[in-house]
């Protein structure tokens, strides 16, 4: 099982990015959780560049997300908002069907980001994609400047953090399942 890890934040040191990797390192057995970190080089987003073919970026992006069997998602909030970056990146996928009824949870880095997390789960529905509630986390890291080390060393933090990666797969798994009956 293939989960592809996108952060919203571009920071060296995100919260967000860290949130992630210490979900890939609490993945189940057998799954690979991989970040995509080509989030910066999408340009941004204009339906005329892509009805005319996208460039290598966005190819790139969108065949990464088609070869995911699920998204996991973590984004700050800038100004009430999901950060632009992730915003231009989700708007490359609004017509093509590699998003339609993907699997996706969501991890928000901080107790205080309610806005971006409320609209970044809207935009994801809109968008057809499956949002995953139990894989769904808030982990309250605002303030505490840890790096993955530092989320999986507090049990706090590392224990739902591990049971929302197990509710992720289970979803995904069970999604995968009524696919190859259906």
């Amino acid at each position: 099982m293939r989960i592809l890890a996108i952060s919203g934040s571009l920071r060296a040191r995100s919260s967000n990015t860290a949130a992630l990797q210490a979900a890939a390192r609490l993945a189940p057995r057998g799954v690979e959780v991989a970040l995509f970190e080509g989030l910066a080089g999408l340009p941004h987003f204009n339906p005329d560049v892509d009805e005319a073919g996208p460039p290598p970026t966005v190819i790139e992006w969108r065949r990464r997300v088609e070869a995911s069997d699920g998204l996991l998602i973590s984004s700050p909030e800038y100004a009430r908002g999901v950060a632009g970056a992730l915003k231009n990146a989700l708007d490359w996928l609004v017509s093509d069907p590699e998003f339609y009824e993907k699997p996706v949870a969501v991890i928000n880095a901080s107790q205080r980001s309610t806005h971006a997390d409320a609209g970044l789960r809207l935009t994801l529905t809109t968008m057809s994609g499956r949002l995953i509630e139990p894989a769904s986390i808030t982990l309250p890291l605002l303030g505490r400047n840890l790096d993955a080390e530092g989320i999986l060393a507090d049990p706090a933090l590392s224990a739902p953090l591990g049971d929302a990666m197990r509710a992720f797969a289970s979803a995904i798994d069970a999604v995968r399942s009524t696919h190859r009956s259906g």
